[in-house]
């Protein structure tokens, strides 16, 4: 047995065992393709479905597409496994508008999560220029007023004071997001200058939408930061270089576009620790994805993975593309996703997915130091 496999049965026996303690009856999820659990995966009977619609998204431990942007789980399914609930359901799977739901269905938890949403709204991307954001993408402000309109249902018909108490009981997960912001303006080939300046905005949106949790009660947040972009194969197509000094020696990822995730990360959790002094009462948590993944970069051979570069999911041509060829006819998918750190050139495979999650579950790579099982 190699050694990843037995760092994996020692997880699995973390997972069994804090199942067990896991104070957190449901989780509430808002982001993006990172962990979107099925929203998306409603508009795959539209005229122009999305490549996650088709095979071989979700082979691993779906077979079947779901809407998950991998091979299989996400973090957030790690996560619920963990505490012992089961996977969260995609808003969309119960209704828009949340009618219908009952007390008891909306206490088991809900995913707001959208692939391609952003932390801004639509309508600044479009005010100047960026025309590249998909059709389906829908805002954070947005998954916010699906939250606020179900509440709205579910509480304004049962005792306020139930809400309140299964809140407290509640797990809420405010991202990843605001990666897609960033994207969408590189990916239009604007220059750094111009997507830095977007970050304060997008730090501002998610401290509005944690504020806006906060006022109905919810006790506990846990914030993701972003990845290291400058891993990301897709970004490492884009912004290839023949200067050797962009380029992180250790690992091979871009160091510019690591720096401004890092920037990114920075910022917000000056913003955490204002809301924190504001919110004594609130547990706050973020959770350090960037460190989590870096630790697997810089060292893949430790996990049993292949370099950064190598993609699990291409085309014909076995190389990658803009926007992500996988789920095409063409597709060529590798024999062993679980050595790869990327799926389809932007998104990362279970495996990587499940030793992240692992990290933030054992607090690792979290700040202020919190366990979710205590």
């Amino acid at each position: 047995m190699t050694p990843p496999s037995l760092l994996h049965l020692a997880f699995a026996f973390a997972f069994a065992v804090h199942s067990v303690f896991g104070r957190y009856t449901s989780i509430f999820n808002f982001g993006d393709s990172l962990s979107d659990t099925g929203n998306l995966y409603y508009t795959c009977s539209s005229p122009n479905p999305v490549h996650v619609c088709f095979p071989p998204y979700g082979e691993t431990f779906f077979h079947r597409p779901t809407g998950r942007f991998s091979d299989g789980r996400v973090i957030l399914d790690f996560i619920a496994t963990s505490l012992g609930l089961p996977l969260v359901r995609p808003y969309r799977s119960v209704g828009l508008g949340g009618e219908g739901i009952s007390a008891e269905e909306f206490g088991k938890g809900l995913n707001f999560a959208v692939g391609g949403a952003t932390a801004l709204n639509l309508s600044y991307f479009e005010e100047r220029g960026v025309h590249n954001v998909p059709s389906h993408a829908v805002s954070l402000e947005i998954q916010l007023d699906w939250f606020k309109k179900t509440y709205s249902s579910v509480c304004a018909s049962s005792a306020s004071s139930g809400c309140k108490d299964m809140f407290k009981k509640s797990l809420f997960i405010m991202g990843e997001i605001g990666g897609n912001d960033y994207n969408d303006f590189l990916f239009d080939k604007r220059n750094i200058e111009e997507v830095a300046s977007l970050v304060p905005l997008v730090i501002k949106q998610i401290g509005s939408a944690i504020m806006g949790l906060i006022e109905l009660g919810v006790d506990t947040i846990m914030v993701p930061g972003n990845f290291p972009i400058g891993c990301v194969p897709m970004y490492l197509k884009l912004f290839k270089t023949s200067n050797g000094e962009h380029y992180d020696s250790k690992n091979g990822c871009l160091k510019w576009l690591n720096q401004f995730s890092e920037y990114h990360n920075e910022q917000l959790q000056q913003e955490l620790k204002q809301i924190r002094a504001l919110n004594p009462h609130v547990h706050l948590i973020y959770a350090d994805y960037f460190n989590a993944a870096m630790r697997l970069f810089n060292a893949p051979k430790n996990f049993g993975f292949l370099d950064i570069e190598q993609v699990c999911c291409v085309d014909g041509n076995r190389t990658i593309n803009f926007p992500v060829p996988c789920g095409l006819p063409s597709t060529i998918v590798c024999d062993d996703p679980s050595k790869h750190f990327s799926w389809d050139g932007l998104h990362l495979t279970e495996a990587t997915y499940e030793l992240i999650a692992i990290s933030v579950l054992e607090d690792i790579f979290t700040a202020p130091q919190f366990s979710i099982f205590q």
